[in-house]
């Protein structure tokens, strides 16, 4: 049988592999997970890189026999050995086990080693003193509080360049999940728990974070940006806030936490004490999947209640990129 019909087809497909590779490496550039500016998304991104590296360790020479054997044994190749009683080889079966085998353990020391040094948990070495932003997921929109600023943000971020950012996260709906993909590591937030997350920039500039889990229907617009920049300016951004006539308390809180889409960036003067201690210890009401605060339950005032810090099992909740 001629293979004549097969051919063309067959180099057009070709032909679109090699421009949807190209197009595909064109744009690596622009891929958040490549281009890293802190120390967390830099060891990351090394570490996908090495992952990946090690597994084309196999992949790329079954590629090659794949098409090789296909090649040597095309049709019109009339030299070719045939063995259709041929059913085993005592070389191969060590080959085909033993280097899989060897990728398996080194992937799990890798794994094991990271799993450690990236603890979302653990606080980053430096001799800046960290800044503190206690990060609330809503329906669709991200507020951010500054405990020691005294101040509150929705939908921005900014802390100096080359300073620990210790974040504690929560919810005050349904599960969410807080990502900066060029600074490090994907975090969930839950309501009632606290999900610590550590990350650095090393480099001034704005950078785009967003919810990485689905959370209803305006959860594509739920972005932020991540404002990296010197001491100095941080301190005027601080300033700059405290300048807006709003307030963050109980009243402005309960308006805030309905659900709305697209959300300006809003700042927030001042903030009720103990607010995001509150947030926590406020039940998600199981009529609309909000927190609704009341000033009776002020946690100053009343006992609290028990409350779930998820930094001892990271493991379940942690996702980094390269998983």
């Amino acid at each position: 049988m001629s293979n004549q019909p097969y051919t063309k087809p067959l180099r057009m497909l070709s032909i679109f592999g090699i421009i949807l590779a190209a197009s595909l490496l064109n744009g690596c550039g622009d891929i958040a997970l490549f281009n890293p500016k802190g120390q967390i998304g830099l060891e990351e991104r090394n570490l996908i890189i090495t992952s990946a590296s090690v597994m084309l360790i196999v992949v790329i020479p079954v590629i090659l026999m794949a098409i090789g054997f296909a090649w040597k044994y095309r049709a019109s190749n009339t030299t070719a050995k045939y063995t259709p009683n041929w059913e085993h080889s005592t070389k191969i079966e060590i080959v085909v086990w033993s280097i899989p085998c060897i990728i398996i353990l080194v992937l799990s020391y890798i794994t094991w080693q990271s799993c450690h040094s990236l603890d979302p948990s653990k606080p980053i070495a430096s001799t800046n003193k960290p800044i503190v932003i206690n990060v609330v997921a809503l329906d669709w929109k991200w507020l951010f509080i500054y405990p020691e600023q005294g101040i509150a943000t929705v939908n921005e971020i900014a802390f100096p360049v080359d300073t620990p950012v210790e974040f504690h996260i929560t919810s005050a709906t349904v599960m969410n999940s807080f990502f900066i993909p060029q600074l490090g590591s994907q975090i969930y937030a839950m309501a009632g728990m606290d999900n610590k997350l550590h990350l650095i920039a090393n480099e001034a500039g704005t950078y785009g974070g967003y919810s990485a889990n689905y959370s209803g229907a305006g959860y594509s617009d739920m972005k932020f940006n991540a404002i990296a920049n010197s001491p100095a300016e941080f301190d005027a951004w601080v300033k700059h806030v405290k300048q807006s006539p709003e307030t963050l308390n109980t009243a402005t809180f309960n308006t805030l936490v309905q659900a709305s889409t697209k959300n300006p960036v809003t700042y927030y003067s001042a903030v009720k004490p103990n607010i995001f201690t509150q947030i926590m210890q406020t039940s998600v009401s199981s009529k609309d999947e909000r927190i609704q605060l009341s000033d009776a339950t002020d946690p100053k005032t009343t006992a609290p209640v028990a409350m779930m810090d998820m930094t001892s099992s990271h493991e379940d909740m942690h996702m980094s990129p390269a998983h």
